[in-house]
């Protein structure tokens, strides 16, 4: 019972919610347009349908067939034909757009770099069958005859100056890269022998306590200076 009192309760407060909505926009004005009668201004960055831009002072197309667009749309909706000429110059034949799978990315016109391709604010372009939304070179060329663009001024890159190169100074040797080299590769000269280490001392010392000649008081005396036998002792007579 609780539970029906509880949907009952939050019916009645959405109706008068949504009540209150619509009684507050009755007395504007109202903003819906009339189209066809009244159409909307578009903005000047808004993305409608694909066309070629034409150079006013010579007529021709400003495509020069680099197929840039062609790579960068994400739908593969656009399809270029190319054909080269004697000198190996690319020249367009064709140029078509199929709207089917468009997607009105702008990526084409981002990535044209000679303000050929571009983006219009036109978006009417309806069409019973689905043929008619292949557009072809000549069809998009003279949608964007009055579509307005501004000519890229390329700049020709300056030309560099050589630059003398300085010859490489030397680097300054630390002591902390030099010392530790030195020690290791010291060896000793006739001007500054090496010290003899401790563990070499202790080896010789032996050696030359062995041959150390006695002392005076431990030389033999001579044979004619040996010293007479003690008599001072009871000596046995003869005849015993």
């Amino acid at each position: 019972m609780a539970e029906l009192v509880k949907q009952f309760a939050s019916g009645i407060y959405n109706l008068i919610l949504g009540l209150f909505t619509t009684t507050k926009h009755l007395g504007r004005h109202a903003i819906t347009i009339q189209y066809p009668k009244e159409r909307w201004e578009i903005p000047e960055r808004s993305r409608g349908m694909v066309v070629l831009l034409t150079d006013h002072e010579t007529g021709k197309l400003n495509c020069t067939a680099c197929m840039l667009c062609m790579k960068a749309c994400p739908t593969a909706a656009i399809d270029i034909g190319v054909y080269k000429d004697e000198k190996k110059k690319r020249h367009l034949e064709s140029f078509t757009v199929d709207y089917n799978i468009c997607c009105f990315c702008g990526l084409c016109e981002e990535s044209c770099n000679f303000a050929a391709i571009k983006m219009a604010t036109k978006f009417e372009f309806p069409a019973f069958d689905k043929k008619d939304l292949f557009w072809d070179m000549d069809k998009l060329a003279k949608m964007g005859l009055d579509v307005p663009y501004e000519k890229p001024v390329r700049k020709k890159p300056a030309a560099k100056k050589p630059v003398a190169k300085k010859p490489a100074e030397p680097k300054a040797e630390t002591p902390a890269e030099t010392k530790p080299a030195e020690a290791k590769t010291e060896t000793p000269t006739e001007a500054n022998p090496a010290e003899p280490k401790a563990e070499t001392l202790a080896e010789t010392k032996p050696a030359e306590a062995k041959t150390e000649p006695p002392a005076e008081s431990e030389k033999a005396a001579p044979e004619g200076d040996k010293p007479d036998k003690d008599d001072s002792g009871p000596q046995k007579d003869e005849g015993q």
